[in-house]
C-alpha cells in the first residue's frame, strides 16, 4: 500500500513537472515608476481622502502622465494628462473596456448592470441601452419634446417663489423626470410620492458613496466587512430595488412581446422573455440594469444642471451674455430647439465650459482585458488603471486658463464654437458614457430655457462673489447646497402651477423634504 502511495505521488508530481515546462512563460511585467509603498497602507498616506484626483495630479508632477500607486494591497496604474488618457483608452480599442472587482459595486450589483460590469453582461446590457435609447427619440425630437414639457413644469415651480430664495436642488428634478419618463414610460409629479422618495434615496446613496468609510471599505473589505461599513448604503439600495421591482412588475402587463419598446423597462422585460441562453437578463440583471439607470441619470445631469445656474449666479456678466444671444437668436417667445445649437455659441460653449470646470466625476477605473502594452510598459491582465478624468479637463497644455471659469475655451477669435478634443467629461472609447446624447439634449434645452426666462441672483444679502462653489462631499463632485433666486426676466410672466406659500416645505429636493 506504502508502495502503491509513493508511486502515485511520484506520478502526480512528474504530471505537474512535464505542465510547468510546457507552460509557455509569458513576458514579465513592466509597472511604470511610482512612490515606494508601505506594508499593508501602500501609498495611502500620500493620498488625501476627500482631494484623491488632487493627490494624484500632485503625484503625476513627480512621477510623470503614467505611474503605479498602490491602495493599500492593490496596485493601481494611473493616466494624467490628455495624451496619456486619450491613447489609452482610445489607442488600445478593446484592452481596457473592462472593470475592476470594486468592492462596494460587487456586493450592489453582483456583476451585473451597465456601469461596473464586463465581458458578456457588459456588452449586452450597453446594446440594448443604446439601442433602446435610440428608439425612444434620445438627441432627436421626441425626446427634446418630453424636455421641453418638462421644462414648463419647472418653470411653474419657479414661478411659484415669486423671485425668493429656491433650494438648488429644485433644478434636479426636471432632468430627473425626464430620466424617469424614459425609464418607466411615465413622468411623476413632483410631490409624487414615489418622485420624492426616489430622488431622496438616490440623494442618500451618492452621499454615502462619497464617504470615507466606504472608501476605506472599497479598499480593505474583509476590514470593512468586519466593521459593518458597507450595511448603510446597503439598506438604502434595497429601498430602490423594491420601488423598481414594482415598477417593473407594473410594466409587465403592459409590455408586448414584440414591437417597439414604450419605456427602458419594457425593453428589459422583452428581452428578459426571449432567447437569452446565458441568462444575462434574468431578474437580478433586470433590476441591476434599472438601478444603474437610475442612479447615473439622475445624479449627473441633475447636478450639472445645478451647478450651470450656481455658475451664472456667481457670473452675471457671463449670464448676461448668454441671455442677450437667447434674445437676439430665439426671441422672448420661442423655446429652445436642439438645432438652435449651432446658432447660439456663446451658450454652448458656456454650457461646455461648465461641464469642464466642474469636472463632475474626476475617475473611475477601467481594468486590463488581457496583457497589455500601455506606453512602454507591460501591463499584466486584471490590471486595474484610473484615467483621471479631471486632468484632462485641467491639464494646462490643453486649456490656456485651466483653474478659471471661461467660456473662451470654447470659442475662436470671431465667437464661433470650437470643438475640443480635451473636452472628455463623458470619457473616452469603448466606455463612453451610454448617456451621453441624452445629457447634451437635456442640459443645452433646460439650460437655455432657464435663462431665456429668469436672471439668477444670490438670495438677499449676498453677493455674487460670495455663492460657494467648494463641492460637497459626495460619489460625484455635486455643487453644496445652497438658494438661488429666480427673477422672471418677461412682465406678466404665465405662472401655470402655485409654488410654495410661506412656512410650506418646498418640496421634493428641498431640505426639509429630503432630510424628513
Amino acid at each position: 500500500m506504502a508502495l502503491l502511495l509513493l508511486g502515485l505521488l511520484g506520478l502526480l508530481g512528474l504530471w505537474g513537472l512535464l505542465r510547468t515546462c510546457a507552460r509557455t512563460p509569458g513576458p514579465a511585467p513592466r509597472w511604470p515608476p511610482g512612490p515606494r509603498p508601505l506594508p499593508l497602507i501602500g501609498n495611502l498616506h500620500l493620498l488625501r481622502v476627500s482631494q484623491q484626483d488632487q493627490s494624484l495630479r500632485e503625484l503625476a508632477e513627480q512621477y510623470g502622465p503614467v505611474f503605479t500607486v498602490h491602495f493599500g494591497r492593490q496596485k493601481m496604474v494611473v493616466l494624467t494628462g490628455y495624451e496619456a488618457v486619450r491613447e489609452a483608452l482610445v489607442g488600445t480599442r478593446q484592452e481596457l473596456a473592462g472593470r475592476p472587482p470594486i468592492a462596494i459595486f460587487q456586493l450592489i450589483q453582483g456583476g451585473g448592470g451597465i456601469f461596473f460590469s464586463s465581458g458578456a453582461r457588459w456588452r449586452a446590457a450597453r446594446q440594448l441601452t443604446v439601442r433602446t435609447l435610440h428608439g425612444l427619440g434620445v438627441g432627436r425630437a421626441p425626446v427634446a419634446s418630453k424636455v421641453l414639457q418638462e421644462l414648463e413644469c419647472l418653470t411653474a415651480q419657479l414661478d411659484g417663489y415669486a423671485g425668493r430664495p429656491f433650494p438648488l436642488a429644485v433644478l434636479g428634478w426636471a432632468p430627473s423626470n425626464i430620466t424617469f419618463a424614459l425609464l418607466f414610460g411615465q413622468r411623476f409629479d413632483y410631490r409624487d410620492p414615489v418622485f420624492v422618495t426616489l430622488l431622496g434615496l438616490v440623494d442618500e446613496v451618492m452621499v454615502l458613496l462619497g464617504t470615507p468609510s466606504l472608501q476605506l471599505f472599497n479598499i480593505y473589505p474583509w476590514l470593512g466587512a468586519l466593521l459593518q461599513l458597507h450595511r448603510p448604503v446597503l439598506r438604502k439600495i434595497e429601498e430602490v430595488r423594491a420601488i423598481l421591482r414594482t415598477l417593473l412588475e407594473a410594466r409587465r402587463p403592459h409590455t408586448p412581446g414584440q414591437g417597439p419598446a414604450q419605456s427602458y423597462l419594457d425593453a428589459l422585460i422583452q428581452q428578459g422573455q426571449g432567447k437569452d441562453p446565458e441568462g444575462l437578463f434574468a431578474e437580478a440583471n433586470m433590476v441591476a440594469c434599472a438601478l444603474d439607470m437610475v442612479m447615473a441619470g439622475t445624479e449627473t445631469t441633475s447636478a450639472t444642471l445645478q451647478w450651470a445656474a450656481l455658475l451664472m449666479g456667481k457670473h452675471p456678466r457671463v449670464q448676461g451674455r448668454v441671455q442677450e444671444e437667447l434674445d437676439r437668436v430665439l426671441g422672448p417667445g420661442r423655446p429652445p430647439r436642439l438645432e438652435d445649437q449651432r446658432s447660439l455659441p456663446y451658450t454652448n460653449a458656456v454650457l461646455h465650459e461648465v461641464q469642464r470646470f466642474i469636472t463632475l466625476l474626476p475617475h473611475v477605473p477601467r481594468c486590463t482585458a488581457a496583457d497589455t502594452q500601455l506606453r512602454g510598459y507591460l501591463l499584466p491582465k486584471g490590471t486595474p488603471v484610473v484615467p483621471l478624468l479631471s486632468s484632462v479637463l485641467l491639464d494646462e497644455t490643453q486649456w490656456e486658463t485651466p483653474r478659471q471659469f471661461n467660456p473662451g475655451h470654447f470659442l475662436d477669435a470671431d465667437g464661433r464654437f470650437v470643438k475640443r478634443a480635451a473636452f472628455l467629461p463623458f470619457s473616452a472609447g469603448r466606455r463612453v458614457c451610454v448617456g451621453e446624447s441624452l445629457a447634451r439634449s437635456e442640459l443645452f434645452l433646460l439650460f437655455a430655457g432657464l435663462l431665456q426666462r429668469y436672471r439668477l441672483l444670490p438670495p438677499p444679502g449676498l453677493c455674487a462673489a460670495t455663492l460657494d462653489t467648494t463641492p460637497a462631499p459626495a460619489f460625484t463632485m455635486r455643487p453644496p447646497a445652497q438658494t438661488l433666486r429666480a427673477v422672471p426676466r418677461l412682465q406678466g410672466a404665465d405662472c401655470r402651477r402655485p409654488g410654495p406659500t410661506a412656512g410650506q416645505a418646498p418640496g421634493p429636493g428641498g431640505s426639509e423634504s429630503l432630510l424628513a
